[in-house]
């Protein structure tokens, strides 16, 4: 067979410029502790890091708490300050895969 120059598989890899949401997925109400509770959409999570659409602003570099309602809690930096948001990084541990992992799940299932 005569090769074409087409190469198949994939050419990017797995998070590469991609965004997790999906027709599928609800952006999940969360709640982030930084002083005040704030309502909090998550709308990126892997295991180390999160994106959420939010109001609150807390400063850079300060330590935060993330609340997911089926996913649990997990403690996180603000790595970064959006007009629409904020975005918090986690140590990569077992714990932020296993947050990460739930918080998909949860996100990309349909309540009964």
């Amino acid at each position: 067979m005569a090769a074409t120059g087409v190469r198949m598989g994939a050419t990017t890899r797995i998070g590469e410029g991609t965004r997790m949401a999906s027709r599928w997925r609800r952006r999940r109400m969360c709640v982030l502790l930084a002083g005040d509770p704030a309502p909090a959409a998550l709308r990126e999570i892997s295991a180390t890091a999160a994106f959420l659409e939010t109001n609150a602003r807390p400063a850079l570099g300060s330590r935060v708490e993330l609340h997911h309602p089926e996913a649990g809690a997990i403690i996180g930096s603000v790595a970064s300050l959006h007009p629409d948001g904020v975005r918090l990084s986690f140590a990569r541990s077992e714990t932020s895969t296993a947050f990460a992992l739930a918080a998909i799940a949860s996100d990309m299932s349909r309540p009964a």
